[in-house]
């Protein structure tokens, strides 16, 4: 159902590109999203919401930060609408909680993914990389998406939740329909993905192990244990991580870096310059918008929005703002760390400390085993763009490939 625009000034109505959920084969990091820096901070896009409604884009860097960090104004309630697809109300945990029901759920999480215990976890995830990339190394060629950047995070997710190598093809399965611009689709893929893992959950309860789905038996809210909805929406939220956003951010990276050789060169040169490096292509391929709704009339910045109003929080458009970055649309690979790719306030990302484990070890590991690689030449790169914007395939060639691939050329 459209929601009603009444408020809405015709002068600050746009398309978006978080609202095409379509395939382009330009790189819209170039192209498109240098462009929305001309549009007003905030604007109406007339379709932004996943029911296909409008509601407002907050492309401004220092907007988004604040309101980020305004949970009290921008509800993060039902952000994803996966529930209300299901005519439920479990919600996300803890990213659709606000305030100190967030908080007190948060309080058990926290300690689960410390950087400590995140960095615990090196030598598990540099061995599935190393496994993932033994595979196609002497290929000398792979398509990075299908062969390691959706593998390499769903491995390790299935590793740490205690489940079945042999149940990849399902997770991935259910990733890719999650995606699906088709309501019936999403709403099918999210009942399947209920159905697993609440049967996990009654599996551990007989006889829990020592993986995240039984700690949750241990984790407490207001001194009484979670409840079915609870864990459901914890499971979901960290499937929806695992699955989608190392795996965009994989996948980006590593088109920039098939793109210029440049950084590559630099990077193999000197190993310690990855970690600060990662940091860099969060900020500048930064690929996620999440989802708020106005809790009450307000004027935000000289916009007015009514309550109820949906606002798109977009770190891809904030990502290239002029106005926070010097040249943002340069990737400076000694730039001093700063960006929102993890979101910021009381909803950053509680997976982050891992996300930049698996990220610095997957380049550390992959400069280190491959030698220079580019895309192959006359390859269309697909971008998904949507609220996880995404390379759907990435052809990489190296070695005698490579080079047998510019000998064709005329």
């Amino acid at each position: 159902m459209k929601r009603p625009t009444e408020h809405v000034p015709p002068e600050l109505i746009f398309d978006c590109p978080v609202a095409d959920r379509a395939i382009h084969y330009d790189n819209i990091f170039e192209t498109r999203i240098p462009e929305e820096h001309g549009k007003p901070p905030i604007y109406w896009c007339a379709n932004i919401w996943v029911d296909g409604s409008g509601g407002w884009v907050i492309r401004k860097a220092e907007y988004l930060k604040e309101a980020f960090n305004a949970d009290d104004l921008f509800s993060s309630n039902d952000l994803t609408g996966f529930a209300s697809l299901m005519g439920e109300s479990w919600q996300l945990v803890p990213s659709e909680l606000d305030g100190a029901i967030h908080d007190e759920a948060r309080r058990s999480l926290n300690a689960e993914f410390t950087p400590q215990k995140m960095f615990a976890l090196n030598e598990r995830v540099r061995e599935r990389a190393r496994t993932l990339i033994q595979r196609f190394a002497d290929n000398g060629r792979c398509d990075f998406v299908a062969e390691f950047a959706v593998p390499f995070p769903v491995t390790i997710f299935l590793e740490l939740f205690g489940l079945p190598a042999d149940d990849f093809d399902l997770f991935t399965g259910w990733g890719a329909s999650l995606q699906s611009p088709e309501m019936a689709v999403r709403n099918d893929a999210t009942s399947a993905v209920k159905d697993y893992l609440m049967q996990k959950l009654a599996e551990r309860r007989r006889a829990p192990r020592d993986d995240l789905i039984s700690h949750v038996f241990a984790y407490r809210f207001n001194g009484a244990p979670w409840t079915d909805d609870m864990i459901f929406g914890y499971y979901f939220n960290m499937f929806l991580g695992g699955l989608d956003t190392v795996a965009t951010n994989l996948g980006l990276q590593y088109h920039h870096l098939a793109t210029h050789a440049n950084h590559q060169a630099t990077l193999r040169a000197d190993p310690s310059r990855i970690p600060l490096a990662v940091e860099e292509l969060l900020r500048a391929y930064s690929a996620i918008t999440v989802y708020r709704t106005v809790t009450r009339d307000t004027d935000f910045h000289g916009v007015f929005m009514r309550a109820g109003d949906k606002v798109a929080l977009s770190t891809m458009l904030a990502a290239r703002d002029p106005e926070a970055w010097d040249a943002p649309n340069e990737v400076r690979l000694d730039r001093r760390p700063s960006h929102l790719a993890f979101g910021s306030g009381m909803h950053r990302c509680i997976g982050m400390h891992l996300a930049r484990r698996e990220l610095v070890i997957a380049m550390e590991e992959l400069l280190s085993m491959l030698p220079p690689f580019t895309i192959e030449p006359g390859a269309s790169i697909p971008i998904f763009a949507s609220s996880i914007t995404s390379i759907r395939q990435l052809p990489l060639v190296w070695g005698a490939r490579a080079i047998a691939h510019r000998e064709e050329r005329p």
